[in-house]
């Protein structure tokens, strides 16, 4: 095969590749909806504390933050696929078990089925890097892009999900969203078994750079905290918002609603927020993200009405949207080829470790302090980080000019 052939044939698998991860995202909103939508309205029923009501997404957060390294080792020794197929029917696993919980009301066994709901988002948010292998370095914001808009179908199937099958198992309420939660796992793993993504060869690792070498970077470290910030704040606004919700007495057909919103607005930008990134750059674009996820947090603090929920979640899905997708660019910008299964693990560690205190935390934060407390914790993050971008940026300038 020439030079010229087996270019094109690369690039046509690497962009087969990217839409087949796009269809995978859009199945496994089926997962985290589901479970974000249902697990503290599930966990008021069983927990034997009102604390420990939002415990089953703590749980899947250290699900999602226990699985990124060994997947990035898993990824490293034998492939991208594998991981993915193991995250997947980790998923489906998730459903029978969670099903099983909620008729049988085990508390324990619902956060065990949660936590395996959580290794499969692990694998679910490394779709985002598998996008940019081998395509162009100038079209890996866009491949990240594309397949982060998968999650508009994600953000419309689950809570509709949750919506439609949530009686069908009377009295068990929820259980049947779990059934069909675990059906939609198996169709995920039937795509993602035909992803074609080459293990790299063994001399792809030599001149590696050590990982403690490359996170101590300036760029690295701002890339990722501002990739932490985004989404630990957005899961913790997010976490609280069904509970708060019902709280303020709502039904749960409201919760379900904002949360549709809420998770559209995370994915539906996803189809322009590359080209953003490439006309403005990602640093500004993650600026304008942390600012969105401030103004939510604002709307929060103005009142309990439906409107306010809807307005400040769906706002906060849009600053999310920005923010990680913003600074997942800006690691990629970090890391060589024979570094970035190593590099995006860890980044993906830090971000799942600050999420599962995050989400723990909002259900003591909603308990005791109410709603209000759960949207002031977001402003010093966000302060810090904005700080953090801008000192950065001054600094690259400054090296630029000398």
């Amino acid at each position: 095969m020439t030079t010229t052939a087996a270019s094109v044939n690369e690039d046509h698998r690497a962009r087969a590749n990217v839409w087949r991860l796009a269809a995978a995202m859009a199945l496994a909103g089926a997962n985290s909806t589901v479970i974000f939508a249902t697990g503290a309205i599930i966990g008021v029923q069983l927990a034997p504390v009102r604390g420990l009501a939002t415990l089953p997404i703590s749980c899947y957060v250290v699900g999602m933050a226990i699985s990124t390294l060994p997947a990035g080792v898993i990824a490293r020794r034998f492939g991208r696929r594998p991981v993915f197929m193991i995250g997947t029917s980790a998923g489906v696993l998730c459903g029978i078990l969670a099903a099983y919980a909620v008729i049988h009301q085990i508390f324990w066994l619902f956060c065990m089925a949660t936590f395996f709901g959580g290794i499969y988002g692990a694998v679910v948010q490394s779709y985002r890097f598998a996008a940019a292998d081998g395509v162009a370095h100038s079209l890996r914001a866009r491949a990240i892009s594309l397949v982060m808009a998968g999650g508009v179908i994600h953000g419309l199937l689950g809570p509709e999900l949750v919506t439609l099958t949530m009686n069908l198992w009377r009295p068990y309420l929820f259980a049947a969203s779990f059934v069909v939660q675990a059906v939609v796992a198996l169709i995920a793993l039937a795509v993602v078994s035909t992803i074609d993504i080459p293990k790299p060869p063994a001399s792809h690792t030599d001149g590696a750079r050590p990982l403690f070498e490359i996170v101590r970077q300036l760029n690295f470290i701002v890339a990722a905290l501002c990739g932490v910030v985004s989404y630990a704040l957005m899961n913790l606004v997010m976490t609280s918002a069904p509970l708060a919700m019902k709280m303020c007495g709502f039904a749960p057909q409201d919760s379900n609603f904002v949360i549709q919103w809420h998770v559209v607005a995370m994915y539906l930008p996803s189809f322009l927020t590359g080209a953003i990134i490439s006309r403005f750059g990602a640093r500004k674009v993650v600026g304008a993200g942390l600012l969105m996820i401030a103004s939510a947090a604002v709307l929060g603090l103005s009142g309990i009405t439906l409107t306010h929920f809807v307005l400040g979640l769906t706002l906060l899905g849009l600053g999310w949207n920005f923010g990680f997708i913003g600074a997942s660019a800006m690691v990629v910008e970090t890391h060589t080829a024979a570094e970035r299964a190593k590099v995006q693990a860890f980044n993906d560690f830090l971000i799942f470790s600050t999420m599962a205190i995050g989400s723990f935390s909002s259900g003591q934060l909603l308990a005791f302090f109410g709603w209000a407390s759960v949207n002031w914790v977001v402003f010093p993050p966000v302060l810090v980080a904005l700080l953090l971008l801008l000192f950065n940026r001054l600094r690259r300038r400054h090296l630029a000019a000398a």
